[in-house]
């Protein structure tokens, strides 16, 4: 039997660390699926597909990895697609809190998905979506020098598009 597990998000924008991430849960995997949560309370900079299609970019090397959108309970989605396992980086101490709460509240929901912890490389542990946005629109022209330490390379001119069309 496949062991299918599914790393979910916004991932908007995708990071380094969410790439570190979805690259060791494959490891451990059959099959990683990545789901691209749409929550409509939500103001995103990429559109789902952008970030479907900037994903898939990333993971194109990556033969077990998929890529998909999804909107409504993520343990909803993880049945959808047959997963066993659900995928969650932590790299804080405020976000094993976090997790943990979603964790106990998925398995209420959803008692057949087991929660993997993955802890963040410490190289990525600070790093936030809301992080890169800042970078992106303060960082004035040295943006793209900076962010390349922050998000995977794929990522850096529809960064900085969305930055400059919209500052």
């Amino acid at each position: 039997m496949k062991r299918i597990a599914v790393y979910a998000g916004t991932f908007d924008p995708v990071t380094l660390g969410h790439e570190d991430i979805a690259i060791r849960g494959a490891a451990l995997f059959d099959e990683m699926v990545i789901g691209i949560g749409i929550n409509p309370d939500k103001q995103p900079l990429f559109t789902p597909e952008e970030r479907q299609e900037l994903m898939q970019e990333i993971f194109r090397e990556t033969s077990n990895v998929t890529v998909k959108c999804f909107t409504g309970l993520t343990v909803d989605f993880a049945r959808s697609v047959g997963a066993s396992v659900m995928v969650r980086g932590v790299r804080t101490v405020s976000d094993i809190d976090t997790e943990f709460t979603m964790a106990l509240a998925n398995h209420t929901i959803a008692p057949d998905l087991e929660t993997v912890f993955l802890m963040a490389a410490e190289s990525y542990s600070h790093i936030s979506s809301t992080l890169i946005k800042q970078i992106a629109f303060m960082g004035q022209g040295k943006s793209a020098e900076q962010l390349r330490k922050f998000v995977p390379e794929p990522v850096m001119a529809p960064l900085l598009d969305k930055v400059s069309k919209s500052g």
